[in-house]
């Protein structure tokens, strides 16, 4: 068996579409197909029901998906404690944020901790909370930033990871101001124009799951909460935005409050790590947190 072969089920598991697990791992799909029958042949049992739309597991692969994350993050983890050993990065902190929270939270949260406690160097690495969550099954980053809704629990939240809450943001739906400082579009008006977070955002899930009422069609899409603040600031539609980010907006009337508090998504800001031990300069750190 190849090593290749577990991050190729895991990126099958996570996209459930052949072609774009192939896509993620720079494979053609035909290339990707075959080595995912040859670790079923290895397994000595199919892994994957590919009768449906979405390519799901089979109760084979639900018993191996945890054996397969836990050995590619225990691999990856043990090359990075060897390097550490080496004296390559003993003394640095790697972190994986979404990319909202990495303009908008980390530096002010950051600095707050270099006041009460001594920070190596920092490596922080920004993605969509999908790539997150992946880098962080392979033991690539020490801790993960990233919203958190409890209605929609992530990947991360059961197994060898555990987290706290170092803060909190809402996500609330503006629209640019008319002609008389009201917002030019409403939640009221049914056919208000929607721009939505594509479906690899986790900040478009949390909008989903915290809604009650039906959400309109969007007109336009991405995944990046910043671009979402850009078509709205235009005057293209209503976004559900993080107060974080658009902060200055609503002060200065850029946005406007387009729905009552009860549209509004309150979420927390949640630090993961692994429950696994972890280098010194990341335990203490972990540590700082809670004094």
């Amino acid at each position: 068996m190849e090593f290749s072969w577990l991050e190729d089920f895991l990126a099958l598991v996570d996209t459930g579409n052949f072609n774009r697990a192939a896509e993620a791992r720079h494979l053609t799909q035909p290339a990707f197909s075959r080595r995912i029958r040859a670790l079923e042949e290895w397994i000595g049992a199919p892994l994957f029901d590919r009768a449906t739309h979405r390519v799901t597991l089979t109760p084979a692969g639900d018993r191996f998906r945890p054996i397969a994350e836990d050995l590619v993050r225990r691999l990856l983890q043990g090359r990075e404690e060897i390097r550490q050993a080496a004296d390559t990065a003993a003394a640095s902190l790697r972190f994986a944020a979404t990319h909202v929270l990495s303009l908008t939270f980390f530096p002010v949260w950051l600095r707050s901790l270099e006041a009460r406690t001594r920070l190596g160097p920092v490596h922080l690495v920004s993605d969509t909370m999908r790539a997150c969550e992946q880098i962080m099954r392979a033991g690539e980053a020490q801790f993960l930033l990233c919203h958190h809704h409890p209605a929609l629990p992530g990947q991360l939240d059961a197994g060898p990871f555990k987290s706290i809450r170092v803060g909190h943001d809402v996500l609330m739906p503006v629209a640019a101001p008319d002609d008389e400082g009201r917002a030019r579009f409403s939640l009221a008006d049914g056919a208000a124009p929607h721009l939505a977070y594509s479906p690899e955002s986790a900040l478009g899930r949390i909008v989903a799951a915290a809604q009650t009422e039906p959400m309109p069609d969007p007109v336009f899409t991405s995944h990046l909460a910043t671009v979402l603040r850009a078509m709205a600031l235009d005057g293209r539609g209503i976004a559900w935005l993080p107060e974080s980010l658009i902060a200055d907006d609503l002060t200065r009337g850029n946005l406007i409050r387009a729905g009552g508090r009860e549209c509004h998504a309150p979420v927390e800001v949640r630090l993961f790590r692994a429950k696994a031990r972890q280098s010194p300069a990341a335990e203490e750190f972990w540590a700082a947190l809670g004094s």
